[in-house]
């Protein structure tokens, strides 16, 4: 097998403000880690501000360095995190599979504090169940987290900025009774067959003004008509 490599750096900006997840620093670990493991690095792909929700191929030094691959016979890829180079755990399996098949070996230095490598079978099955897990735990997270926003906006309380119609008092929303009248007009005149820009035309020549003080927009007129939670008022 041969011993020929490439390395994926992937980062967001937001990660990189946030976390100090650095391309630097994921290079020095992997560089390390395929001095140690006897690698030889043809080429190191630094994906720089790159979501993590398009495919590998579709980012600029993703398909770069699959293409490499190719024409150097690369058998080892090596990255820190699953995360950096695919989107979902599908994604990952699916792509894994076909490297299988062309005896490309995929090295993950950091998969919750282990090392894999595909190249055996007992490193392609942690694999498979370690990206399982992790897909579940994501999974786990969102519900927890749409859980609490609805618990939060069935009994108003504060999760973001107090939306039109209502005040923030400390950790929970006021109706605002003057922001629900104008609701009250907003859906009286989309009853009357107003258009959404009309809607927001007329607050504007109103002279009311939006919950920040600007001007109205066709979607945020829309926003508001068919939230219904946003409602207190009879249509005036």
């Amino acid at each position: 097998m041969s011993k020929k490599a490439v390395c994926y750096l992937r980062v967001s900006t937001n990660e990189q403000a946030k976390h100090g997840v650095s391309l630097e620093a994921q290079e020095a670990r992997i560089k390390g880690y395929c001095a140690m493991m006897g690698l030889e690095i043809v080429h190191i792909a630094r994906e720089e501000g790159v979501s993590a929700s398009k495919t590998l191929k579709s980012r600029p030094e993703g398909e770069k360095m699959l293409r490499i691959m190719k024409q150097e016979g690369v058998q080892h890829i090596v990255a820190l995190k699953l995360d950096r180079l695919f989107r979902s755990t599908v994604d990952a399996l699916n792509q894994t599979k076909e490297w299988d098949k062309q005896k490309i070996a995929l090295h993950l230095i950091d998969m919750g504090g282990q090392t894999v490598d595909t190249s055996s079978a007992v490193g392609r099955l942690f694999l498979t169940m370690t990206a399982g897990f992790a897909e579940m735990e994501r999974s786990l997270i969102s519900e927890r987290t749409a859980a609490a926003l609805g618990y939060k906006k069935d009994n108003r309380m504060i999760y973001s900025h107090a939306p039109y119609g209502f005040d923030r008092v400390d950790d929970r929303l006021e109706v605002n009774e003057e922001e629900q009248q104008v609701i009250g007009k907003m859906v009286g005149w989309r009853k009357d067959g107003l258009s959404y820009r009309v809607i927001a035309k007329q607050l504007s020549d109103e002279g009311i003004q939006t919950k920040l003080g600007k001007t109205w927009h066709a979607m945020s007129v829309r926003h508001i008509i068919m939230n219904e939670s946003l409602h207190e008022y009879k249509v005036v």
